[in-house]
């Protein structure tokens, strides 16, 4: 499955440098998330947003997610 940074406001934020049109795959989104965890405002995170990184850490995390 192919993310869309444009669906997801503070993915598209960890990716700055990436253009925000793009799209990334699911281990590419969870390895953001997990290395940029500090610095997601995580009461800005959309209800759309949290199921994405709970559906990540299930299936790429294997029920795990490293933060």
């Amino acid at each position: 499955m192919e993310i869309r940074l444009q669906d997801y406001p503070q993915l598209r934020l960890l990716c700055w440098s990436i253009r925000q049109d793009a799209t990334i795959t699911e281990e590419e989104a969870l390895a953001m998330y997990e290395r940029n965890w500090y610095l997601v405002d995580k009461e800005k995170i959309t209800e759309k947003e949290d199921a994405l990184i709970k559906h990540l850490v299930k299936t790429v995390g294997n029920g795990i997610f490293h933060v």
